[in-house]
């Protein structure tokens, strides 16, 4: 059985009584949860989903998130996670070009969700998890009542089959489809478990949101398939973080760089119990070595992953290993189980040690390409590997360091700037709360450096003095030549620094 809510009846066979989700003081035990799965799975099957089918998520971190998730693989249909973030008309783009027939969502979205539901001809049901379901909603817990005790059973499922549709952030266009499939998320789930001795033992911290990769697969999802436990947050706080370790006996969490920010923004980070933690898994962007430094401060005991990955691969592509967390420090590792990593130039040939280059991967736990999308699929896949549009370079012995995007990469008379490089040593002044750096057009150059900089509270630095510092540890040429004082940088909802709107800051100032 490759589908992967197959798990759930396994999980029930072998520890029907273990704990398998924590949330809000309420546990839900295997055979408790799978029982609700498959109610759920019985009325979405009333509902007229059928395998093939697509069912969206607008859910806040939530139990009834995994159980409709599990729900729709039941019945051999995709999950559709939304970014609860986005704005309506975002979220009727994203509905209507993955063709969900059903919606499950709470109270909070119900009104911004009415407001699209007209252009949405494809979706056919609204159901809402909470006790307020306005017209035209069904309630879920209703449903679920209604169906306890049934069994749907579980559609069978190849290594090709959707199991679930996420869409990239679409920071330069309209967001893309990505569909992994069931196959996709087994290499994953076999590749984490082998890389972190992952077992039933483990108990997950869900701190960031499940409708992203990061929150649903680093690790929760392989933690599930080896049968684990996860205690789930509803969102992120740093107290809360530091605090459900210590009640809860946390193993493992996976905390995106702006995550990290706030715990180490923290005065008393380290008066936390942390010593169950085994390992942090951070992604979502390269994190400064200054930060990483800090972070095992707080971890004592943990192996700090640095990862590097992405929607399309289910993520976690590369991990940095414990025994090289101090040697090779600010490299994301080596790639995990099958899973094939070349660093090439435009042409599609590998570069050498140390040399800058596209970052380009295959292997089983790679998407096929692009939900409906054929033009960007071959922009994307050419010869059978994937071409990330990320720039990074191998050093000698193979590990993995993450220059920058493609198309943030500075080239300042004729040599390469990688913006993280830049950013780094700006992180290293004692007044830099964070820093974000783009190329800014220069007559003579062609372009240069230019930061944008938010302070610490009660922290004072001119631009002379962070440019003086950055002097002692860069290259005259990786220098910022501008450096713009901001109260915050711009983000999107998944947390990555959203320099387009950076560089459209500095083209309306040059007008």
């Amino acid at each position: 059985m490759m589908n992967f809510s197959s798990i759930l009846d396994r999980n029930v066979d072998r520890w029907p009584d273990k704990e398998l989700i924590a949330f809000g003081g309420r546990s839900l035990t295997n055979a408790l949860f799978a029982g609700r799965v498959h109610a759920t799975a019985v009325a979405m099957r009333e509902a007229g989903v059928r395998p093939g089918d697509v069912v969206a998520l607008l859910l806040q971190n939530c139990p009834q998130f995994l159980e409709a998730a599990f729900a729709a693989n039941c019945l051999g249909a995709a999950f559709l996670p939304l970014n609860y973030r986005l704005a309506a008309d975002e979220w009727r783009y994203i509905v209507d070009h993955a063709g969900a027939r059903l919606l499950v969502s709470e109270p909070d979205f119900h009104s911004s969700v009415d407001t699209v539901r007209a252009e949405l001809p494809a979706l056919e049901g609204l159901w809402s998890v909470g006790d307020d379901a306005p017209a035209g909603w069904t309630p879920h817990e209703r449903l679920v009542q209604a169906h306890l005790g049934e069994t749907a059973g579980v559609a069978p499922a190849e290594a090709h089959d959707v199991q679930r549709l996420m869409y990239t952030s679409g920071t330069t266009s309209r967001p893309k489809g990505v569909p992994i499939t069931h196959g996709n998320l087994l290499w994953k789930n076999v590749a984490h478990i082998l890389e972190f001795g992952i077992t039933a033992a483990d108990r997950t911290l869900v701190a960031g949101p499940l409708y992203h990769v990061g929150g649903l697969d680093l690790p929760a999802t392989g933690v599930l398939y080896a049968g684990g436990s996860l205690v789930i947050l509803p969102r992120f706080d740093p107290v809360a973080v530091l605090e459900t370790i210590a009640a809860e006996r946390i193993t493992n969490v996976w905390l995106a760089p702006a995550m990290v920010n706030q715990i180490l923004a923290l005065g008393d980070a380290e008066s936390y119990d942390t010593r169950t933690v085994r390992f942090v898994i951070n992604g979502g962007e390269k994190m400064p070595v200054p930060l990483i430094e800090r972070l095992l401060g707080i971890f004592p005991q943990a192996w700090f992953a640095d990862a590097y990955g992405l929607t399309e691969t289910v993520s976690g592509d590369t991990f940095l290993d414990r025994e090289h967390t101090i040697a090779k420090i600010g490299s994301v590792g080596k790639p995990v189980l099958h899973l094939a990593l070349r660093v090439c130039d435009d042409a599609g040939r590998d570069v050498g040690p140390g040399e800058v280059g596209e970052i380009a991967l295959r292997g089983p736990k790679v998407f096929h390409g692009y939900w409906r999308d054929p033009d960007a699929t071959a922009r994307a896949i050419r010869d059978g590997w994937f071409y990330t549009g990320d720039v990074g370079r191998l050093d000698e012995d193979g590990y993995l360091y993450i220059d920058d995007r493609k198309k943030d990469l500075i080239v300042s008379g004729g040599e390469n700037v990688a913006s993280p490089e830049v950013e780094r040593v700006l992180y290293e002044h004692r007044a830099v709360l964070e820093a974000a750096v783009i190329g800014m057009p220069d007559a003579r150059w062609g372009e240069v450096p230019m930061a944008f900089v938010a302070l610490k509270p009660e922290t004072a630095a001119t631009p002379e003095d962070i440019s003086a510092f950055c002097a002692t540890k860069l290259a005259k040429f990786k220098v910022p030549k501008r450096i713009e004082f901001v109260d915050a940088l711009p983000r999107n909802p998944s947390g990555k620094v959203l320099k387009r709107v950076l560089r459209e800051r500095l083209a309306d100032q040059d007008k």
